[in-house]
């Protein structure tokens, strides 16, 4: 099969190899000429616009999006509807707002295209490891693309599915993100534990390692995490901030909007939120507090 790729960043890109592995023809477009270049050195097609993409690809299209959600994939959506054809596709595999999703699937509909949102896991391992794919949006359009994703994924079996209508695909990966969150920060907090019994003198990268095989608590994070003590055992030169990609809160919004509790997610969203500040004000009033009502002595900077 053929496929449009607009967005050729590590993932994109990592994408755009995988199928061109495996056989598929890709036509990439990317704002940096340099990005498109790498494309074709690696046997795909390159488009200097996007009505040269579309022209490149043969009916009916299929165009996958890997562009930052919100704005950006509106705005490449309405740049291709005027380019694209009845039965074309347009897949967004990006971590855009499920409810977004929806509402975009609606206006493709409306000029006779079709629509998938894909949540897409994987990051950059995506290319040796296979990206994993929630699906969402018709489920003949995903049939029909299953070659795609097949290629795209682990194995032709395994690490993709169909979960269900526009807005799904999304949706399920928001809630895998949220998931993530809560895995991250329980890894982060035992390390924190372990690194403070000073007194063993325990080697952190060994008992990562020693996780890994036969424990209950193996994951593929943990390997990340036992990698990345063995290359910085002490983290050295790593700031204490931890950004979010927005589906954290995505995830505890919808959990307030369905009356479900998920404490776990919902501080370790707080704990990133907490790691970007610098001599919080909060601390700074509780210091004062204890000093008003007990004369407890406080700490000046």
């Amino acid at each position: 099969m053929e496929l449009g790729m607009i967005g050729l960043g590590r993932m994109g890109a990592n994408m755009s190899v995988r199928l061109l592995r495996a056989g598929h023809r890709v036509v990439g477009y990317d704002p940096r000429a340099e990005s498109v270049q790498h494309l074709r050195d690696g046997g795909g097609l390159g488009a200097e616009t996007l009505p040269q993409l579309s022209q490149q690809l043969s009916a009916p299209r299929a165009v996958w999006l890997m562009v930052p959600s919100g704005q950006p994939v509106d705005e490449t959506i309405d740049a291709l509807l005027p380019l694209l054809a009845r039965n074309d596709v347009i897949i967004d595999g990006g971590n855009s707002y499920y409810r977004d999703s929806m509402r975009r699937a609606a206006k493709v509909a409306e000029r006779g295209l079709h629509f998938l949102d894909v949540g897409t896991s994987g990051g950059i391992w995506g290319l040796t490891e296979g990206f994993s794919l929630m699906v969402g949006g018709k489920r003949e359009v995903a049939t029909r693309l299953s070659p795609i994703l097949q290629a795209l994924a682990p194995a032709p079996d395994r690490g993709w599915g169909y979960v269900g209508p526009s807005g799904a695909g999304h949706f399920v990966k928001m809630i895998h993100n949220g998931i993530e969150y809560g895995l991250m920060e329980a890894y982060a907090e035992g390390f924190e534990l372990l690194r403070a019994k000073q007194q063993f003198h325990l080697d952190l990268p060994q008992i990562a390692d020693i996780w890994r095989f036969g424990s209950v608590v193996r994951s593929w994070l943990l390997d990340l995490v036992a990698r990345a003590l063995h290359e910085n055992p002490e983290l050295e030169g790593i700031a204490a901030y931890v950004p979010d990609s927005g589906e954290g809160r995505w995830t505890l919004m919808e959990a307030l909007e369905l009356e479900r509790p998920i404490p776990v997610i919902a501080l370790s969203l707080d704990r990133r939120f907490r790691s970007r500040l610098e001599n919080p004000f909060s601390d700074r009033l509780l210091a004062a507090l204890r000093q008003q009502f007990g004369g407890h002595p406080v700490k000046h900077l």
